[in-house]
């Protein structure tokens, strides 16, 4: 057998089952297998396999034994003279694994081989080669030595920048989600490292691979998407510890002696400066709007102060120190606080929501107003006047930044995308279907783009680049049932980066892409939306279980003393009011996995059927249309029939 495919998955189905299908018609012709590692996920991956790829190979584990741990499963069953190792987020082009069947054939030194990496985009990617991490490589890349100078031989000896990435090299490093290797390499240099959980395995095995004698080699003539962040995400501070982590076991393995001592210390204090840095930009990325909005008032707050002392009150020093210290913040946390729990800061573009928040925060202030000290009580009109500058200032930063983002001033509509389908007319409406079950919003559909003549057709595939032009397109869904991986991908490279890609994989309920090689990809699918997953909702809960713990507090004595389960009463009133629980969740079932994370719940939703018994299929779908239709009523219906 020439060859053996290998993919570990772990919750990532719809990205899979597009993987799996261009792996099949990658296989046409190959004298091989294809092997499917699941670490025991929760969205069905293993079912999808089952039906849609008979002929695929399955290992479903009962537990997450780690990408390592997973891949050797496989591997050690594995008949190919050569052996792939691949991510489920990625693509094939249709002759891929022929070409690098033909290239390991004439170079019997190379032990393992990697391809050309391109993002959801079209973008190459740079880890497709890598250089060894030395404490020197680390350093640059730990600082950003190596982003500064890019095509560096000095700083940028991690990605190999200094290499053309259209010249086949041979490299130290090879990219795990993409490995073509020798069997008897493998033989020779033993397998994946389970220590490795994430990370750094790849650059293990590259290291024994080349220790046993063979070559690494970067072969450009082949190249795959691999959208990037789908089992993991990348702007996490997890990741950061992971992925450093994996390096130190990696140094302590490799290196030795006072080198060894020093890296190691190198990478715990890159852990730390990594996670700083996620840190702030995690922070940065929310709080900047908080941070203009509370500028803007207070400037605002301070011309006011002055013109009211001086129109009003005919002296321009009225007004004690303490507003600026006491008052104008007071009425600052007030109004963003407000804003914030109207959801202003999650759809930062909804007028309503700023409006509302405001407003909430305007009568809160009215009524603390009226309880300060007389020192703290400069103005009623102070107030009302800031509340209307507060609303015009807040309006005003909003408008710009739409205007940066989207290019209008129309807030809370994105710029409208217009859309372009490649394909047939069957999938395009099919495509189309699944486009309305999802929500169509922000798209114009421009036409259908391919070889049959209907109505919609606008212009055949090899017109693409100069209909993306002529109709100013800025997405694209293509039906990979009626073009292929390879066509795709010279499309995309042709008509660049600034176009969004998608691809509709055959027979498949999801449309799948990504626009940026840094974010995971997106994931049209009929998979039904969340309400409990919204960040306002979540919110709307948290401030209900709060509630509910203080309306309980007035009858706590006649619950203390006459309640038979008192103690347990009391333990979850303190978890809820901790944020340990909450008072409503869902029912234990093992397919709650698949379900937004929420707190333990004290009640769950089979609690409001009383005596009536349900089956795991019933617990599972209540547990589902509880988190699909959540409401502050639904808590409530809960737990007045529980």
């Amino acid at each position: 057998m020439r060859l053996s495919v290998v993919i570990v998955n772990y919750n990532v189905r719809y990205f899979l089952e597009q993987a799996l299908g261009s792996v099949r018609r990658a296989m046409e012709g190959i004298d091989g297998e294809v092997w499917v590692v699941d670490n025991h996920s929760a969205d069905d991956s293993v079912r999808m396999v089952r039906e849609r790829f008979p002929e695929v190979k399955l290992i479903a584990n009962t537990d997450n034994p780690g990408f390592a741990v997973a891949n050797n499963q496989a591997i050690r069953q594995s008949a190919g003279e050569y052996v792939l190792m691949l991510n489920p987020d990625t693509l094939v082009e249709e002759d891929t694994f022929r070409k690098c069947l033909d290239f390991m054939d004439a170079h019997p030194d190379a032990g393992a081989l990697g391809c050309k990496l391109i993002d959801g985009s079209g973008k190459f990617l740079p880890e497709s080669k890598r250089g060894f991490p030395t404490p020197w490589v680390a350093f640059c890349k730990t600082f950003g030595l190596s982003t500064l100078f890019p095509k560096s031989k000095l700083f940028n000896r991690y990605h190999l920048g200094y290499l053309p990435e259209d010249q086949t090299a041979e490299v130290d490093v090879l990219a795990g989600c993409f490995m073509f290797m020798r069997k008897t390499a493998l033989e020779r240099s033993g397998l994946l490292d389970e220590a490795f959980f994430m990370y750094g395995e790849d650059i293990d095995l590259s290291y024994r691979i080349q220790q046993a004698g063979f070559k690494n080699y970067y072969f450009p003539e082949t190249r795959i998407i691999h959208y990037k962040g789908e089992s993991t995400k990348k702007g996490s501070l997890n990741y950061v510890r992971t992925f450093y982590q994996a390096m130190i076991i990696f140094a302590r393995k490799h290196f030795s002696g006072q080198g060894a001592g020093l890296f190691i210390f190198m990478l715990h204090g890159a852990i730390w400066f990594r996670a700083g840095l996620t840190l702030l930009r995690n922070f940065m990325g929310k709080a900047w709007l908080p941070a203009l909005d509370a500028t803007a008032i207070y400037l605002g707050l301070i011309l006011l102060k002055d013109f009211w002392a001086s129109y009003y009150y005919h002296d321009p020093n009225w007004f004690k120190s303490n507003v600026l210290w006491f008052n104008f913040p007071l009425y600052i946390l007030i109004w963003l606080g407000t804003v914030w729990l109207s959801g202003g800061y999650d759809a930062r573009y909804k007028v309503s929501r700023l409006l509302r928040g405001l407003g909430l925060g305007t009568l809160i202030l009215s009524a603390v107003y009226g309880l300060l000290d007389l020192d703290y009580r400069p103005s009623r009109a102070l107030v009302l006047m800031g509340a209307v500058w507060a609303f015009c200032a807040t309006l005003g930063i909003r408008l710009v930044a739409h205007f940066w983002e989207f290019g209008h001033f129309r807030l809370g509509s994105s710029r409208l995308k217009n859309l372009l389908i490649v394909g047939s007319v069957q999938e395009s409406k099919r495509v189309l279907e699944l486009l309305n079950r999802v929500g169509m919003e922000g798209k114009n559909l421009i036409g259908r783009v391919g070889e049959e003549a209907d109505a919609d057709r606008i212009g055949e595939p090899d017109q693409l680049q100069d209909l993306v032009r002529i109709y100013e397109a800025n997405e694209i869904i293509f039906c990979s049932r009626d073009i292929g991986s390879q066509d795709i991908m010279a499309h995309m490279a042709r008509i660049g980066p600034a176009v969004s890609y998608k691809i509709v994989p055959e027979e498949s309920l999801s449309i799948i892409g990504s626009s940026n090689k840094d974010e995971p990809g997106e994931l049209y699918t009929i998979d039904i939306r969340y309400n409990i997953a919204e960040p306002g909702r979540r919110r709307d809960k948290r401030l209900l279980d709060l509630l509910l713990c203080a309306a309980m507090l007035p009858t706590a004595p006649f619950w203390l003393v006459f309640s038979s389960k008192r103690s347990r009463l009391a333990l979850n009133w303190f978890q809820v009011l901790l944020g340990y629980k909450t008072w409503v969740g869902y029912a234990l079932h093992a397919q709650n996995a698949s379900l937004p994370v929420i707190k333990p719940g004290v009640f769950s939703p089979p609690d409001a059927l009383h005596d009536l018994k349900v089956n795991e299929e019933t617990v599972a779908r209540l547990n589902f249309f509880y988190a699909k239709d959540w409401e502050v009523e639904r808590d409530l219906t809960i737990l007045w029939k529980s």
